[in-house]
């Protein structure tokens, strides 16, 4: 088996793509198996590498490609969270699958249509740019039937309170393309984008209690990966300013997944994320988002009230100006025997990435 590692820039971290053709259909089996190869990416330097995705042409006559993504989580090579997505590993696994030759050569106008089966979502990735160690997309995260928003709250309702320790506080769960907790920092002492963008461990460690809390308001396992956790307040530059949590510790910009459900969370009603960006006059088209790693943008586009039993709902969100990279291939055969020189070239390539 061959596995590849590409880096989608502003991920935490890059992604280990394998051929889910190649490997077994039982969850236990599977994860037996990605255990053995994370142990052996871990001797190699790839600790860091906590994104895998599987994937493999799909059947659907809709899509081009089935991705399954995997959360590796720190603290042993065995521990996984397989509920969510992530968008910066889709993008990924398109790359490393046109460079296997599972998909077509990508060329500028090409649109691949990607299957996540983690939670239905279908992306559209549209190649803008291709260079010789990577391309350039715009992603589109398309509904099959607009989504009522009341569907995109997990929680029934815009906003929800949270305990968690000494902070009692109002976040809106959201879930599009990912499910997110969001809190308006300033309702935790940050009074602007500056001190929350300089924030360390004292606040990270609010938002990681506020995130497990959530969780349990979901019914999910608090020592798992999802939901995700944003603090966010309005930019100095207009639109919101943004402070992810990712696996582990802060994420450097924001998720993909994260984007798009901030895109969201704006266009419903009385969300923590509502609020936030009527304050800057940006709860209509084009939003722009600033994080530590720079500015990002998306646009979610719904229908009006009363096109979905008396709400609103999501038609599409778009995201544009993402790049990957592509950093090598290995050699697993099987797993259980990985070359480590091959995967210790690509591994110095990914770097701190």
């Amino acid at each position: 088996m061959i596995g590849h590692l590409a880096y989608a820039a502003g991920s935490p971290c890059p992604t280990f793509v394998l051929d889910a053709g190649r490997l077994p259909r039982d969850d236990d089996a599977l994860l037996a198996h990605l255990a053995e190869a994370r142990r052996y990416l871990v001797s190699a330097g790839g600790a860091h590498v906590l994104k895998i995705a599987l994937v493999e042409p799909s059947a659907h006559p809709m899509f081009d490609l089935d991705y399954r993504f995997v959360q590796a989580l720190p603290g042993a090579p065995d521990r996984f969270d397989l509920r969510g997505s992530c968008g910066h590993s889709v993008l990924s696994a398109v790359v490393a699958a046109a460079r296997s030759g599972m998909l077509p050569r990508l060329v500028p106008g090409a649109r691949i249509r990607v299957q996540v089966l983690n939670n239905g979502d279908s992306v559209v990735c549209e190649v803008d740019r291709v260079e010789r160690d990577g391309a350039a997309f715009t992603v589109t995260f398309v509904q099959s039937a607009p989504v009522p928003f009341g569907e995109l709250l997990p929680a029934g309702t815009p906003r929800t309170q949270l305990v968690a320790g000494a902070d009692r506080t109002e976040v809106s769960l959201v879930a599009s393309a990912n499910a997110y907790a969001f809190v308006d920092a300033r309702e935790l002492g940050v009074p602007d984008q500056a001190a929350l963008f300089d924030a360390g461990d004292e606040l990270l460690g609010r938002l990681e209690a506020l995130r497990a809390a959530a969780a349990d308001r979901l019914g999910w396992p608090s020592d798992g990966a999802f939901p995700k956790i944003a603090a966010v307040l309005p930019s100095v530059d207009g639109g919101i300013a943004a402070r992810a949590v990712t696996v582990p510790g802060w994420h450097p910009s924001i998720a993909l997944t994260g984007v798009v459900c901030l895109g969201t969370a704006v266009r419903i009603p009385g969300t923590v994320p509502w609020r936030i960006a009527r304050e800057n006059g940006a709860d209509t088209g084009l939003l722009e988002i600033e994080t530590t790693g720079g500015r990002t943008a998306v646009t979610a586009v719904t229908a009006a009230p009363g096109a979905a039993g008396g709400e609103g709902a999501l038609l599409w969100a778009t995201v544009a100006r993402k790049s990957v990279t592509f950093q090598g291939s290995f050699v697993l055969t099987p797993l259980s025997h990985l070359q480590f020189k091959e995967v210790a070239q690509c591994l110095a390539l990914s770097g701190a990435a």
